[in-house]
């Protein structure tokens, strides 16, 4: 198994810039990349649905901004809430330069007793919650002529893997959204790519897989570990970055998954 590598410097790759980034309590790559922002020099504003660990995310990131972030609870079911989000992120710091669709929701059936709400639920959060939080980004930013957007997906969209067929196919909608929205934002100059990671491991995971699968799933990557959620981070601070500008409609694997 390769080592862990270490933590990356800042740069200042997000100068300036106001970063919302949802589903971002808690310690998976959401989180990480609120810090990974702060870290880069942006103003961020971070969602969730769960106040308590919103808050505890917020003062977390006041440590290293010295200042505390906006955290503002939004359920991206909810088209009212994710207006809210939007409009008071705008309002508060004069515009947002790039949104972090990161909430997503998951779990494990078998399609043949996989119940309607079981998909509906995934397809809700991970598919339509992200396609509402874009549109509502594109909204905001077209008019400025400026904007990055950057969608979670999945590997899974790619790659077969049982119990998964609501979030796979959940994921392969985000894919699919983020190239076409793209082609519809570019001439407003708005980019919007997608990252699709193979796993990365944090306590939430741990907590709801078992050490079994776990295995099975580092089995198969070529440096015989899980990703840290920041090295997933890091690729989405690229794409929000000016170091892609020339990229949209792409969906970069963060991934040494093999076959």
């Amino acid at each position: 198994m390769s080592a862990t590598p270490p933590y990356p410097s800042a740069h200042g790759l997000l100068s300036g810039k106001v970063v919302l980034v949802t589903a971002a309590a808690g310690t998976g790559i959401g989180f990480a990349t609120a810090k990974r922002a702060v870290e880069e020099g942006a103003t961020v504003v971070i969602s969730d649905t769960h106040e308590r660990r919103l808050g505890e995310a917020a003062d977390q990131l006041a440590e290293i901004a010295g200042d505390r972030p906006l955290a503002i609870m939004c359920d991206v079911t909810v088209e009212e809430q994710v207006q809210n989000l939007f409009d008071t992120a705008a309002q508060t710091h004069g515009g947002i330069d790039v949104v972090v669709n990161n909430a997503g929701l998951g779990g494990t059936a078998n399609v043949t007793e996989m119940t309607d709400e079981q998909w509906s639920k995934v397809l809700d959060v991970t598919l339509n919650g992200t396609f509402r939080c874009t549109r509502a980004a594109m909204r905001h930013m077209q008019p400025r002529g400026k904007g990055a957007i950057v969608n979670n997906a999945s590997v899974l969209a790619w790659r077969a893997q049982e119990g998964q067929a609501h979030y796979a196919a959940a994921k392969a909608g985000v894919m699919a959204l983020t190239r076409c929205a793209a082609i519809e934002a570019a001439p407003f100059g708005v980019r919007i790519n997608a990252v699709a990671p193979s796993i990365a491991m944090h306590a939430f995971l741990a907590k709801v897989t078992t050490d079994e699968v776990l295995d099975v799933l580092t089995s198969r990557e070529a440096f015989g570990r899980a990703a840290e959620p920041w090295e997933i981070a890091n690729v989405i601070v690229f794409l929000a970055s000016e170091y892609s500008t020339y990229m949209t409609g792409e969906v970069v694997s963060v991934s040494s998954q093999h076959p």
